[in-house]
């Protein structure tokens, strides 16, 4: 084990950055340790009932020790309610799933206040019923099938971790972790979530068809009567502990850089901004992205097993982070451009080392305005 207060350096590029992990103390330093063994053991109880999906496993921890939330888009039939129910039995973690439909009310997540008598005096008083929402992980079924007064009844939750009913409010207990899904298909009759609440979202991360070889697994271990069970792997404590951890990671002046530069390059009237932004974007990401990417970063980097944060931590999470925070105009949608094709082409025209970056003159204009 390294001493905390020595100064580490991490080649990006051409550029040696020093590092400083002074603000890691040695049992810091002990329990990202213990964080990396845990991935690797959530890896391997995952594994037992959902076959491939390691990006999204990934970024679904990532969101988890970084205190985000995350909307899962996929096909009916990929395993999401099962990855998600999965995920919380090695976490320890008390499940709630909510299908959302066109006719749930706000109440019926939140919760009501019922009158109840006493029967020791014999009054009655108010008393309030816990809603599905108090729970540690809530699997937000189909959440654009509901109407938009009961999608916004999670916006307090999800944000201040707290339910406000009439004049009381009631906290959450932590964690508390918000997994919502959606079908990319069949949108006749639904509620497409507005910006505001998919900004709260850390990550949207999209669930793909497996390959050959994961489809002919899940065939062959699916079809029979074997299931296999899965152990608990952290309890709530420490999960909290993992994200206290997580902010306490070290990040330099030139990842900051990098990943305002990612940010900053979506905005039509930012200086600097490329030309293909002003003609395919209708408007860019807000600061909670550049916050998602910094915290998304150093989770990643304790899970990759390091106590410092690189610009390829950044690149990524750029797609998950930014890809539901910009919006495409009609001449992108003429093209054939998604958000990712623009985000990817972000990422290929921004160097990732400090020299290239601080002395090119577009970015120039971006750290200056």
């Amino acid at each position: 084990m390294s001493d905390p207060k020595e100064v580490n350096f991490v080649k990006e590029a051409k550029t040696v950055i020093p590092v400083n992990t002074a603000e890691l103390t040695e049992n810091d330093l002990q329990a990202a340790d213990k964080l990396k063994a845990a991935y690797k053991s959530l890896a391997a109880q995952l594994g037992r009932v959902i076959v491939g999906q390691e990006d999204v496993i990934e970024e679904l921890l990532i969101a988890l020790f970084s205190r985000g939330h995350c909307i899962l888009e996929g096909v009916p039939g990929l395993a999401k309610t099962l990855m998600i129910s999965s995920l919380s039995k090695c976490l320890s973690l008390d499940f709630s799933r909510i299908q959302f439909t066109p006719d749930l009310m706000p109440s019926d997540i939140t919760g009501t206040e019922v009158i109840e008598e006493n029967r020791s005096t014999g009054n009655r008083e108010f008393k309030f019923i816990q809603g599905p929402l108090f729970a540690n992980m809530i699997l937000a079924d189909e959440i654009n099938r509901t109407p938009p007064k009961t999608q916004a009844a999670l916006l307090e939750a999800m944000q201040e971790r707290q339910v406000t009913v009439g004049r009381i409010r009631h906290k959450l207990s932590d964690p508390f972790f918000v997994l919502a899904t959606q079908n990319p298909i069949e949108q006749e009759g639904t509620y497409p979530l507005p910006e505001a609440q998919q900004d709260r979202f850390m990550f949207k991360i999209f669930v793909k068809y497996p390959s050959f070889k994961e489809e002919f697994d899940i065939a062959r271990r699916t079809t029979t009567s074997t299931q296999d069970e899965i152990s608990p792997v952290l309890s709530g404590a420490q999960i909290l502990d993992l994200q206290r951890l997580v902010r306490r990671v070290p990040v330099t002046d030139h990842v900051l850089h990098y990943t305002l530069a990612l940010v900053r390059q979506t905005r039509l009237s930012e200086p600097g901004a490329p030309k293909f932004i002003k003609e395919w974007l209708a408007w860019g990401a807000g600061p909670r992205a550049t916050q998602y990417l910094i915290l998304g970063g150093k989770a990643r980097a304790l899970l990759k097993g390091r106590t410092h944060v690189q610009t390829d931590d950044i690149a990524a999470l750029a797609l998950p982070v930014l890809r539901h925070r910009i919006l495409t105009n009609f001449t992108a949608a003429s093209e054939g451009i998604s958000t990712d094709k623009v985000i990817e082409r972000i990422l290929r025209d921004t160097p990732s080392s400090e020299g290239e970056l601080t002395k090119d003159e577009r970015f120039k204009k971006i750290f200056a305005s």
